[in-house]
């Protein structure tokens, strides 16, 4: 009786309940293994007077080739996927009472002096910066001319303010000639603990926020 060329998706048809079966639909050397077997009842009972030939014989070595070499590959990626996984964790437990920058735009106020850091995304004619209540009233500005691209720190002078202080926040105004410039602001503070989500390593802060370990722009 003569059979069709083996089609490798049916190697993984009818996977058993069991995690031991599973397994072994899953691992590279079990489909080789039952493949060869496939393809030795094939040629058992393929019909005499039209037999396989080699390029029936290659296109099936082929395509076991490329499900196997798949199989390699996820696993492969699985394993660095891990491996990854806790270097970021060691790499997180070591920056607890480090302190590290992360988008934010609260205002640090420490001895009558209020300080900040932004990234500016390229290099701009005019530069100042406004702080402002939680209600967006401006409460003071910083003007700093000219900057080149890149990240920058300022100092306001808080002492005149009789509000609460810890709750300013500030935004930068940044343009080259008509033309506005991204400016991302950035808060410092102390990392508490780490742990996790679903996107991976997480870092709370001494403000009590929750920040990703991607989203850390720097350690001080």
């Amino acid at each position: 009786m003569f059979m069709s060329p083996i089609d490798t998706s049916a190697l993984d048809a009818g996977a058993a309940s069991t995690s031991s079966t599973t397994q072994k639909n899953t691992d590279p050397n079990a489909m080789q293994d039952r493949f060869l077997k496939l393809l030795v009842a094939q040629l058992q009972h393929q019909d005499p007077m039209n037999p396989m030939d080699n390029a029936q014989m290659t296109t099936q070595m082929a395509q076991i080739n490329t499900v196997t070499g798949i199989q390699q590959l996820n696993q492969t990626v699985q394993s660095l996927s891990q491996q990854f996984a806790g270097m970021q964790q060691l790499a997180g437990v070591s920056l607890i009472g480090r302190s590290v920058l992360a988008e934010g735009d609260a205002l640090s106020v420490s001895a009558g002096k209020g300080q900040g850091l932004f990234d500016l995304d390229q290099a701009a004619t005019d530069v100042k910066v406004e702080v402002v209540t939680p209600g967006g009233n401006v409460v003071g500005s910083v003007p700093l001319g000219a900057q080149g691209g890149g990240r920058h720190a300022f100092e306001w002078d808080a002492s005149g303010y009789s509000g609460d202080a810890s709750a300013l926040h500030y935004r930068v105004v940044a343009a080259n000639g008509k033309d506005a410039v991204t400016a991302t602001p950035l808060m410092q503070q102390p990392v508490l603990a780490t742990g996790t989500d679903a996107k991976g390593l997480t870092l709370t802060l001494g403000n009590g926020s929750t920040v990703a370990y991607s989203a850390i722009r720097g350690v001080v």
